[in-house]
């Protein structure tokens, strides 16, 4: 793990127990029903990548098969609480997702939300997503991204220069451009609130050797 790693994974592991309270304020003021939106589209074995607090695990569908993975000790062991408060057998699991701990074409479907923005290489997590996902499998993503407009990503880069280095968290991406390069098919997408907003469904081609 590298410097910049640990920091940030102490960063999560010491904001666990506001992490509810901050992310339910931004999902009313900005994120409005995309977790619902993700959610309801997932199917079958399900793995949700920076699962977090489990604030997704009272939307999905009663027989989801689920598994979390999150770098945060913190954010599982809470994740944990709530699963069991819930009655809900979710396997939870500490994990990068660089590196995801399943064999290839494991999943349906693969769930992100708000958390892309957060993953050191987003690039290589996509690429292990698409990894482990079934042909024709679903990928769900959701994600705050670069705006439409030039005076917003000029802000958004400002923003970059404090939390960039203090949790990892990245303001101007745009993982709907990289999609392709991992043999995925964006089905469904759209963007919102001047295009900070971007929520999508890709299906995944067939696995394929390097």
């Amino acid at each position: 793990m590298t410097t910049d790693s640990a920091r940030w994974q102490r960063y999560w592991d010491e904001h666990a127990g506001d992490y509810d309270r901050q992310m339910t304020a931004w999902d009313r003021r900005l994120f409005g029903d995309s977790r619902t939106w993700a959610v309801s589209r997932a199917r079958g074995d399900v793995l949700e990548v920076a699962v977090g607090t489990g604030l997704n695990l009272p939307l999905y569908p009663e027989g989801t098969r689920l598994t979390g993975i999150d770098i945060s000790s913190g954010m599982l062991d809470r994740a944990r609480d709530r699963a069991a408060q819930l009655g809900r057998d979710v396997t939870l699991r500490h994990a990068g997702a660089e590196r995801l701990p399943s064999p290839d074409a494991s999943f349906d479907t693969v769930v992100c939300t708000f958390g892309l923005c957060a993953i050191p290489d987003h690039d290589a997590a996509l690429g292990e997503m698409a990894r482990v996902l079934r042909p024709g499998g679903r990928l769900i993503l959701v994600d705050h991204v670069a705006g439409s407009s030039r005076v917003v990503r000029l802000l958004q880069r400002l923003l970059e220069t404090v939390t960039v280095r203090q949790a990892g968290e990245h303001f101007l991406r745009r993982p709907f451009e990289l999609l392709a390069g991992h043999g995925f098919d964006v089905v469904e997408r759209e963007r919102f609130k001047a295009g900070l907003v971007e929520r999508l469904v890709a299906t995944a081609g067939p696995v394929t050797s390097p």
